[in-house]
């Protein structure tokens, strides 16, 4: 288990290295307007060059780029160009508001996908249908389309909750619940509608075993199965689709964090991205790919606990 984990953290830090290098390649094709930008309207190629000059920008792209890796590795991401915030810093801050969207969504999400995929897949009828046609809904309608409705409504109409804003957990838990209810809301529904229908589809699966009818030869209450035996065998498919929204959600909080103007991970991307603020980009694309690995490597584990057999593989 040892050196499976540590082969995972290996090839994650291999793909951060690839994934940071290509980032840096393609910003390189807008140093010239980084510098522009900086210098102001109306600048000359001599001033352009020589901003270019004083940020090093002009130096071969693999010196910058060594430069850069051997600093990030010793936690050191450099500083905005525009406003001479360090990077690390930045990213830490506003990850925590995006983090507490996407892991309360996700949680929201599991709870919601596991009691609907369960009751579809040992009920039928009904219950399945009404599931499916959840599922589908959430397939079909965007995200965005999604907030916008429910800033409309919970928050427009009904002044349920607030439009936009935040608040941090530290100050006021119920304002904070509050400022990510609707963005939340609007997170899950897309994961909802596919963890629900892979805990459904597994969980037939399962249902329909030879251990399952021996279990009930031997007078195994049903409730039993289903919780106890078949739900955890139909949970590593699970995981890996939990894990795979988790990504999504991440992407998916560029959006809404822009929708409520809510001071987070996805924003300052975004903005970083518009102004072609290079350390801050590249310090968001080191800290999402490594996000991404510890996660996958958390649901790798688990999934091991669960299933012995996916731990022996391992």
């Amino acid at each position: 288990m040892i050196l499976y984990v540590v082969r995972r953290l290996t090839a994650g830090l291999v793909l951060a290295v690839l994934v940071t290098m290509i980032t840096f390649l393609l910003l390189s094709l807008s140093f010239d307007d980084v510098a522009s930008s900086l210098v102001g309207t109306g600048a000359t190629p001599e001033a352009i060059a020589a901003q270019k000059a004083q940020m090093g920008l002009d130096r071969p792209l693999f010196t910058q780029y060594a430069d850069w890796l051997g600093q990030a590795v010793t936690g050191d991401f450099g500083l905005s160009y525009f406003t001479s915030e360090p990077v690390r810093s930045a990213i830490t801050a506003r990850l925590g508001v995006t983090l507490s969207i996407v892991v309360v969504a996700l949680l929201i999400t599991c709870v919601i996908s596991v009691v609907l995929g369960v009751l579809a897949a040992s009920r039928g009828g009904a219950v399945d249908r009404i599931a499916q046609g959840a599922s589908m809904a959430g397939y079909l309608i965007p995200n965005l389309l999604i907030a916008i409705a429910l800033v409309y409504v919970l928050a427009i109409k009904l002044h349920v909750f607030p439009a936009t804003g935040y608040t941090p957990f530290s100050e006021d838990p119920g304002r904070w619940a509050s400022s990510i209810a609707i963005p939340v809301a609007a997170l899950m529904m897309g994961g909802i509608a596919s963890l629900t229908a892979q805990i459904r589809g597994a969980m037939i699966g399962e249902l329909r075993k030879d251990y399952v009818r021996t279990l009930r030869t031997r007078g195994i209450s049903t409730r039993s199965i289903v919780l106890r035996h078949a739900l955890r065998n139909a949970a590593g498919p699970a995981l890996t689709v939990l894990s795979l929204e988790f990504i999504q959600m991440l992407g998916g909080a560029l959006i809404i964090e822009q929708v409520f103007a809510l001071p987070g991970f996805g924003q300052y991307a975004f903005n970083a991205s518009l102004q072609g603020d290079v350390p801050i980009i590249m310090g968001i694309s080191l800290f999402g790919v490594l996000l991404v690995v510890c996660v996958n490597l958390v649901v790798d584990l688990v999934n091991g606990w669960l299933n012995p057999k996916a731990r022996m593989v391992s």
